[in-house]
């Protein structure tokens, strides 16, 4: 059986170069009149690419492995040679990602570096935050278990798109992939509540908190769970509030008026049991002295 099966391998990597050395002897008239084509239109030559991966995929010979990572030097040189001239389009940058990906779909460098160069504001990158994710979300089909490429999208998600609640769900999701780093939960949670779904938050704070198997990571859970209900109390309060501004025509100094308006039972407090009070500006606050910090919703 060896015998017989180890002329193969040498006779197989023979045929692909001499395949491979007779695909470039074709090319040179083609490539000759296309670099002819683009100096004509005012572009340099030797800049064509092959552009689709599955047709590379089935001419490799089974080299899929080999050729993808010289398509991913290819996508890096192109970025660097790209930033260092201050180019503010990365044309063929998604192309040579895509080829790469499609000849190795689990080469998890060219996804993840390959969507910060695709979303980087120009003249860093591409400026393309929509390629990154469709990247991402190529390799998280390919690798549903590897919860950095989760990371990474939830990230362009905050940062580049501004969606937090997108973002917050892609977290989400990724905290519950195999061996996902449990700050990806706490992640989630302060992105829901910077965006505004203090729901969300408190819900995922709570998860994070019967979870923990660190103190110090439930005690965070507990502190953000004080500062998220608080913070509701202050929202609800300030709907009273505006209620009374516009049934007596001015602004109430103290929960007391409520009170005695009949919109309040007693004076509010916080988590921790102490008062809340009406600033200056005539919104509902932290009284002094309260333990809660509601920075940590910010």
């Amino acid at each position: 059986m060896n015998e017989a099966a180890s002329p193969r391998i040498p006779l197989r990597r023979a045929t692909f170069w001499a395949l491979l050395a007779v695909s470039f002897v074709l090319q040179v008239p083609l490539r000759r009149a296309i670099d002819r084509a683009k100096e004509s239109a005012g572009e340099s030559p030797g800049t064509s690419y092959v552009t689709s991966g599955r047709w590379l995929r089935r001419l490799s010979l089974g080299y899929e492995g080999l050729l993808a990572d010289i398509y991913w030097t290819r996508a890096v040189q192109y970025y660097g040679r790209a930033r260092l001239s201050k180019r503010s389009r990365f044309e063929r940058l998604g192309s040579l990602l895509r080829i790469t990906t499609t000849l190795d779909p689990h080469l998890l460098i060219a996804y993840r570096f390959g969507a910060i160069f695709l979303a980087e504001k120009p003249p860093g990158g591409a400026g393309r935050p929509d390629e990154a994710m469709q990247l991402l979300r190529r390799g998280i089909v390919a690798n549903p278990d590897y919860w950095r490429l989760w990371e990474d999208l939830g990230f362009i998600q905050y940062w580049d798109l501004k969606d937090c609640a997108a973002a917050a769900r892609t977290f989400k999701t990724g905290s519950e992939r195999p061996g996902a780093a449990i700050w990806m939960k706490t992640l989630a949670a302060a992105v829901a509540a910077k965006g505004g779904e203090l729901r969300i938050s408190q819900a995922l704070w709570l998860e994070i908190y019967r979870t923990a198997q660190n103190d110090s990571i439930r005690q965070s859970a507990l502190e953000h769970l004080a500062a998220l209900k608080a913070e509701q109390e202050i929202q609800a309060l300030n709907q009273l509030l505006a209620i009374y501004r516009r049934k007596e025509g001015h602004a109430a100094a103290s929960f007391d008026e409520l009170v005695s308006a009949g919109l309040l039972r007693a004076a509010p407090r916080d988590p921790a049991g102490t008062p809340l009070v009406v600033g200056p500006d005539g919104k509902a606050r932290l009284g002094p002295g309260s333990p809660i910090n509601l920075n940590l919703l910010q």
